[in-house]
C-alpha cells in the first residue's frame, strides 16, 4: 500500500500553521505509516512505480532546484515519486525526519539541523547543497522613511529575523562586526509575516530573504539598509537537502538518484536565471512581474564541505555549537 500524499498547503500563511494544519498534516502521516507496515526499503514504490521520497519544502528561492526537478521530469527520470509538503520553517520538519515521516527535508537551516545533530537529536546527513548566499538574495530592509540610516543605527533596535539564535542573525552579526557596529534586538517573526510588522511598526527593520525580500520591497517600498550577503559572509553556504543517515543507509540507490535529479536540477538553475524565476511564482505567492526582480542566490551542483565548514566555524565562534561539526563526514557520496 502507498502512503497518501500529504497536501501541499500555500505559502504565506499564519504562523498558526505550525500548530494546526502541518500538525493534523503528520498526524495523517503517522496513521498513514502505520497503516501501511512499511519499513522505509530502498525497494519501496508508491502506485505509480516509482521509488517514493517524501520532502518537505519551504517556500524560498531555496527550493527552486527542487520544483524545476519536478516539473521538468527530472525526478521520473530517474524512477522516483517525489512528494512535496510545504512548511512555514525548517524547524517545523525536524520531530517528523526523525520519526520517518518525512525522508528529506528540501532548503533546510544548516544551522538548526548542525545543533540538533550535535545534540543527539538526529544523526543528520547532506544530500546536497540547496543555496549560497549571493548579492542581495538577503537584505535588512527599513521603513522607506526610517531614521534608520546606517547599521550603526540598528543599536537596541527591533530587527525581525524568522528564526531567534540561527542562520539569518549568525550571518548578520558576522556583517556588523566587521562594520564596527552593535547588534541590534533580534524579534522572530516569520517570513511571511514580515511585511506586515514592518509596516504595523512592530518592528524597525526585517532582516528578508527572497522571495520576501523583493516583494516588501515592491509592496511597501522598502529601502534596503545593507545587503545581508556582504562580507565577510559572502557565497556562504546557507541550506541544503538534509535526510537521516538511518535513510541514507537504507536508501542508497533512491538517495543516489534523487542527487542527479537535484544536481541537473540546479545546474539549470545556476545557468539559466530564467528557470527559476519562471518556477519561483508556482509554490510561493510571489507574482511573475515580481519574480522578474528577485536577486537570486548560488545553486551549487556540487557540495563542498570545506564552503560549509565556514558556517559551522561561525556557528562555533558565536556559540551556537561546542566545537565546529566536519561537514565532510556528514555528505552523502
Amino acid at each position: 500500500m502507498a502512503l497518501r500524499p500529504l497536501r501541499s498547503e500555500t505559502p504565506g500563511s499564519s504562523g498558526s500553521f505550525a500548530r494546526g494544519k502541518l500538525a493534523a498534516a503528520l498526524a495523517a502521516l503517522t496513521l498513514a505509516v502505520a497503516a501501511c507496515g512499511g519499513d522505509g526499503s530502498d525497494s519501496s514504490s508508491s502506485d505509480g512505480g516509482g521509488k517514493r521520497i517524501d520532502v518537505a519544502a519551504l517556500p524560498l528561492i531555496d527550493c527552486a532546484a527542487l520544483y524545476v526537478a519536478r516539473d521538468r521530469g527530472l525526478f521520473e527520470k530517474e524512477g522516483l515519486d517525489v512528494r512535496i509538503t510545504q512548511i512555514q520553517q525548517s524547524l517545523q520538519a525536524l520531530p517528523a525526519l526523525a520519526k520517518g515521516q518525512v525522508d528529506v527535508v528540501a532548503s533546510a537551516n544548516y544551522v538548526t539541523y548542525f545543533q540538533a545533530h550535535e545534540k543527539g537529536t538526529l544523526d543528520i546527513r547532506i544530500v546536497a547543497e540547496s543555496i549560497r548566499a549571493a548579492p542581495h538574495m538577503m537584505d535588512v530592509l527599513v521603513p522607506k522613511d526610517s531614521d534608520i540610516k546606517t547599521v550603526a543605527d540598528l543599536k537596541g533596535r527591533k530587527l525581525a529575523v524568522n528564526v531567534l539564535n540561527n542562520v539569518q542573525s549568525l550571518t548578520f552579526n558576522e556583517v556588523l562586526e566587521t562594520a564596527g557596529a552593535e547588534r541590534p534586538d533580534y524579534r522572530q517573526v516569520p517570513f511571511p509575516q514580515m511585511g506586515a510588522a514592518l509596516e504595523k511598526g512592530q518592528v524597525d527593520a526585517v532582516h528578508a530573504v527572497e522571495p520576501f525580500d523583493s516583494v516588501i520591497q515592491d509592496e511597501l517600498k522598502a529601502r534596503v539598509l545593507i545587503d545581508g550577503a556582504s562580507p565577510p559572509v559572502e557565497a556562504i553556504p546557507l541550506s541544503g537537502y538534509i535526510t537521516t543517515n538511518q535513510y541514507a543507509t537504507e536508501n542508497p540507490e533512491t538517495l543516489a538518484a534523487f542527487q542527479r535529479a537535484i544536481k541537473a536540477a540546479a545546474q539549470i538553475a545556476g545557468e539559466d536565471p530564467s528557470a527559476v524565476r519562471a518556477v519561483v511564482p508556482t509554490y510561493t505567492k510571489v507574482t511573475a512581474d515580481q519574480a522578474k526582480s528577485v536577486d537570486l542566490p548560488a545553486f551549487p551542483p556540487v557540495m563542498d564541505a570545506t564552503q560549509i565548514a565556514r558556517l559551522t566555524e561561525l556557528m562555533q565562534k558565536q556559540g551556537l555549537l561546542k566545537k565546529a561539526i566536519d561537514p565532510s563526514t556528514l555528505l552523502v557520496r
